[in-house]
Order: C-alpha cells, then structure tokens, then sequence
C-alpha cells in the first residue's frame, strides 16, 4: 500500500528531530497524527495544545495550503506530499 510522504524543512529540523517519512492516513490530521506517533516532540512544535497548526507553522498538501488550520481535515491521496514549513516573519 502506498503512503504519504511527510517532510520538514532543514530550519525546522535545526530544532526538533523530524526526518521524512512515509505515513498512513487520508486527511492530512491523519498522517501527521500517525507521523507523530513516535515523536511527541515534533507535534508538539508544530501543532498546539488543542491539535490546531501553530500559527507560525504552514502545511501543503501536494503544494496547496491546507485549508483547515484547527481540524486538519484536508484530504490526503496515498501518493501525496505534505511539506510541514516554518513560516519566517519580519522583513
């Protein structure tokens, strides 16, 4: 069975262990439920205490911005990319 594949980009990683990974799931809050798992560290760096993207995380789907912040129900396909990034702020 094919598997999302999860990836964190390097300034992330700079803070938290988080290779790629392929994972299960069909809605994004799936994959990043089952990805996190095994690495309570990680979620707890990129999703809050009630489960929602901090607000200075983004998360792609296949290169879309997910649409649901608090609830991550956004559809996943079993060959889908999700890109967890870091959103710089400032100028």
């Amino acid at each position: 069975a094919s598997m999302a594949t999860v990836r964190f980009t390097q300034n992330i990683q700079r803070h938290v262990a988080c290779p790629t990974r392929d994972v299960d799931g069909s809605t994004a809050r799936e994959v990043l439920d089952n990805y996190f798992r095994d690495n309570e560290r990680a979620r707890g760096y990129v999703l809050d205490e009630t489960g929602a993207v901090r607000r200075h995380m983004v998360v792609f789907v296949d290169g879309d911005l997910i649409h649901d912040r608090d609830t991550l129900a956004d559809a996943v396909k079993p060959d889908s990319v999700i890109d967890v990034i870091q959103a710089l702020s400032g100028g």
